[in-house]
């Protein structure tokens, strides 16, 4: 229903251009991009992951030197990354390059699979956070609070970048540092004794079984630094993209990989490897250690503060995809409004509106899991767009040139085909899901188009 009412709003015969005199501001600099940076990276992957890999490896050091290798991974992809933000600063994120490299199709088939995640993932991500608050106030009506939370968010939004830009600093600094307060309480306060009745060390893999463990640790620790790329999307509303691009990703996943290591390094100071491996929430086992009945309060605070920071940082986000292909003439034209305070208002709305039925309807498990294999493909169409244009248009101003290129292009490129593979034969049903939500793309891009001729 809401998609038709607005086909009938904007089939009005005119181009899906800027309609009005707003535009977006120009007015975002460092402290935001590492913000966004942090706020789309820590969610509550950090939560349970480190339970996973403590199963696979069973090594300290091991373990660190797989967070580590993650932590590398990331920064590979976030110098390509900044190269095709700072020298395309234009708002879209993937979509501005892959329609630029490969053409207007390609761009539509990446901006509708990089925008329809949204919803689902703005959905998932409210729930969460009522279940947490719920477990604070336990009359908290779930689906209620999850639906208030992200109306407060996107009115929050709707009044402009600047007070976005802001909640997204303080929810981003906020839970690094409740992070960094439960790590060094775990060292201040922790350590565990062998005599207790633990092992000292998990069962450690060997031969293949160690190279296997290795593979499902390191996809597992790598979906955790998800988000690296997410100050892209607003290298049009960047005072200096060449210059702030850099040090804010950068800064950002310096940062992430600082506080994974160090929440690693504490839960095992605090417990042994055998509860970690053994936990689905091992930090909130350290926080029960250290804070004693505390500790439920204080990894409540810690997931809610986690969500609504990622939350904020997707409402920005999405946004942005639909103002860019509006602005294209491959979207809703209403899309490519921007209200005063340089917001794109109805992009807004649609993304926020389109969450609500999942909040009502509850089951979004299968979208999502479709939506994991679309992520890996997002970062191939920008990895092969950033060769692409760097062989096509040579002469392009590049403020900043992706470091290590073309090895560390290649590195990224592998590892985003082996992971796919990983995923196409470990999921081969939400592969065939996927494959069919990618065709469907094709008639929604013609059907854009004759919004766009007035059809």
């Amino acid at each position: 229903m809401m998609l038709a009412y607005i086909a009938r709003m904007t089939a009005n015969g005119e181009m899906p251009v800027q309609v009005n005199e707003n535009h977006l501001l120009k007015i975002l600099g460092v402290t935001f991009g590492i913000a966004v940076t942090i706020g789309g990276m820590i969610g509550l992957g950090i939560l349970r992951t480190p339970g996973t890999v403590a199963a696979q490896l069973g090594n300290v050091w091991l373990i660190l030197g797989v967070w580590a290798l993650g932590a590398v991974y990331a920064l590979f992809g976030t110098f390509q990354a900044i190269e095709l933000g700072s020298s395309v600063p234009t708002a879209g994120g993937w979509y501005v390059y892959a329609r630029r490299a490969f053409g207007e199709y390609a761009g539509f088939l990446v901006g509708w699979m990089d925008w329809i995640n949204y919803p689902a993932g703005l959905a998932l991500g409210a729930v969460i956070s009522a279940e947490y608050l719920a477990k604070i106030f336990p009359a908290v009506p779930i689906k209620t609070t999850a639906a208030g939370i992200l109306i407060g968010l996107m009115l929050l939004n709707w009044r402009g970048v600047r007070a976005g830009s802001r909640m997204q600093e303080i929810t981003s600094f906020g839970k690094a540092v409740i992070f960094l307060v439960l790590t060094a309480a775990c060292f201040w306060i922790g350590g565990y004794s062998v005599d207790d009745g633990y092992a000292a060390e998990w069962t450690l893999p060997a031969g293949t079984t160690l190279l296997a463990a290795v593979v499902i640790s390191l996809q597992a620790v790598i979906y955790t630094y998800d988000g690296w790329y997410a100050a892209i999307y607003f290298s049009e509303e960047n005072s200096d993209p060449g210059r702030s691009l850099p040090r804010g990703m950068i800064g950002g996943v310096v940062a992430v990989a600082v506080i994974y290591l160090l929440v690693n390094a504490a839960l095992f100071y605090v417990l042994p490897i055998a509860q970690v491996a053994g936990s689905e929430l091992p930090v909130a086992d350290a926080a029960d250690a250290v804070f004693g009945s505390k500790g439920k309060l204080v990894i409540t605070i810690l997931a809610v503060v986690s969500v609504v920071s990622l939350l904020n940082s997707n409402i920005m986000s999405g946004p942005r995809i639909a103002f860019a292909m509006a602005r294209d003439g491959l979207f809703f034209r209403r899309a490519a409004e921007v209200n005063d305070g340089g917001t794109p208002w109805f992009a807004l709305l649609i993304t926020v509106g389109l969450a609500m039925p999942f909040i009502v309807i509850g089951t979004f498990e299968t979208l999502l899991a479709i939506l994991a294999f679309l992520f890996i493909l997002l970062y191939l169409s920008g990895f092969a767009a950033l060769i692409v244009l760097r062989r096509r248009e040579p002469e392009l101003e590049r403020p900043y040139r992706a470091w290590g290129y073309p090895w560390t292009t290649i590195v990224v490129i592998i590892g985003a085909l082996a992971f796919l593979i990983a995923a196409v034969v470990g999921d081969s049903l939400n592969a065939l899901y996927t494959l069919a939500l990618m065709l469907i793309s094709y008639p929604a891009y013609l059907y854009a188009k004759r919004l766009a001729r007035g059809e």
